[in-house]
């Protein structure tokens, strides 16, 4: 079930809301739980066992390691619910994947394993994989309310798209969390904008960038023109998944980590990794690259980690080469920058922005690529010598300019710094006092519209 559904917006919430705040203090953690177990079970009712299995395991190996701590047998336990959990993470996801690939190199024909993705089970498996290791290393305790700890895991705000909620999060709101009328018109507020990023701004560019795809004559402009919808429509995408999750998590008391700040005004790739899908950049960091030694150990070993935590990083996103080659080029930009570039772009921060933008564009058209080669070959187009540009990309670009300048304008600040000064003056304040409700009804209500319509409603990382 999508948040940027008629569904879900007029009778999944609504009832989940009444039940949630009927429910006495010690029942809602229960009252979530089931609402998520429903809201998982709305898509793939076979896959709630899984989940639940996934669970009860890590609850189970936490709470031995939490008996046993600084002994052989806690390592033995974490080993042991690791192993499950990137077990069940790699039948489940990559099986298919490795065996194709098998297959492909050495000749063989096997039979297609066609296994079901999970919905959420490269998020759900992540909580559970740093809870347990915050549990072994000492960096919290175990959770012995198993409703409470099922109810942070399955939690449907965060389970299908994140963010990456770790438990030291939310572990003292689980036991007890504030509720009111300020934190519930926060969360309405940033579930509206959320949504209005995703409807009105992501699924129109999804459109752009299906177009693009059905054309039979491709311009060099028009592989721009593509190039630049399909960057603007993943992060407002993304983004707008993790407002609409953050702003649930407020109205149900939670206060989820932010996920994206501005990334397409970073000046270097190491600052966009800074500002882009932060909760996972920071596990990839505290729970792979820590570990294998960070930048403590000697510079070929560090650059080594570099590129092991982003080939994981790319397969983390999706079981195909093209996944695994995007985040191969995001390491040796990564690596290029700490070896030769950084000083440069920090101090030449326009040059910086530009080439930013550039290689994170060629990047994720190596993201949407259904193979490395298609790829490769749309990035080389971006500067081929072909058609310059021909009437159907002139059409396009003309029929989507306000929505590309929307989105562009929208991925910068200047939208939160123009409100500030407005709500800073005593005229400007009095006025966004009743001119934020009333748009942000107006931007529910168009919302709606679209949806009712049958609007083009896909979202991205129900894949991951």
């Amino acid at each position: 079930m999508l948040f940027s559904s008629a569904a879900f917006l007029y009778s999944f919430l609504p009832l989940t809301i009444a039940v949630y705040f009927l429910m006495p203090r010690r029942l809602k953690n229960a009252a979530l739980l089931l609402m998520s177990l429903i809201f998982y079970a709305w898509g793939e009712p076979r896959y709630v066992v899984l989940m639940v299995l996934s669970i009860t395991q890590g609850y189970i190996f936490a709470r031995l390691i939490g008996k046993s701590r600084g002994t052989k047998k806690a390592k033995a336990y974490l080993i042991i619910s690791l192993v499950l959990s990137l077990g069940m993470l790699g039948v489940f996801k990559y099986a298919n994947f490795f065996a194709e690939s098998f297959a492909a190199v050495f000749g063989l024909k096997i039979a297609a394993l066609n296994i079901a993705l999970p919905i959420g089970i490269s998020f759900y498996t992540f909580q559970l994989i740093s809870y347990v290791i915050d549990v072994y290393r000492a960096d919290v305790e175990p959770q012995r309310d198993y409703v409470a700890f099922a109810a942070y895991i399955s939690m449907f705000p965060q389970l299908i798209a994140g963010p990456i909620v770790r438990y030291s999060d939310i572990e003292a709101e689980l036991t007890a969390r504030a509720y009111g009328a300020d934190k519930a018109a926060y969360g309405a507020r940033r579930f509206i904008l959320g949504l209005g990023k995703k409807v009105l701004i992501a699924n129109v560019l999804a459109e752009l960038v299906n177009a693009f795809k059905a054309s039979g004559e491709k311009s060099t402009l028009f592989y721009w023109v593509y190039a630049a919808a399909y960057m603007l429509h993943v992060y407002f995408d993304f983004s707008g998944y993790s407002d609409m999750a953050i702003g649930l998590g407020s109205i149900f008391g939670f206060t989820f980590p932010e996920n994206f700040n501005y990334p397409y005004i970073a000046a270097s790739i190491t600052e966009f990794w800074r500002r882009w899908h932060m909760s996972l950049s920071s596990w990839f960091r505290d729970y792979v690259y820590i570990p294998l030694g960070g930048s403590r150990v000697k510079k070929p070993r560090a650059l080594l980690n570099i590129a092991i935590v982003w080939m994981l990083t790319g397969l983390w996103h999706g079981a195909d080469w093209n996944f695994v080659m995007w985040g191969i080029m995001f390491a040796a930009l990564l690596i290029a920058e700490k070896t030769l570039l950084l000083g440069f772009i920090k101090k030449h921060r326009a040059i910086g922005h530009a080439y930013t933008l550039l290689v994170v564009m060629m990047c994720f058209i190596m993201f949407d690529a259904s193979s490395v080669g298609e790829g490769f070959a749309a990035i080389a187009a971006l500067f081929s010598r072909g058609s310059a540009a021909n009437t159907e990309a002139l059409y396009y670009l003309k029929s989507y300019a306000v929505p590309l300048t929307v989105a562009a304008f929208g991925a910068t600040p200047l939208p939160k710094r123009i409100k500030a000064k407005l709500e800073a003056t005593r005229v400007g304040g009095a006025i966004m006092t009743i001119a934020e409700p009333v748009a942000l009804a107006a931007l529910l209500c168009l919302c709606t519209a679209y949806l009712i319509d049958g609007s083009f409603n896909p979202f991205l990382y129900f894949r991951f």
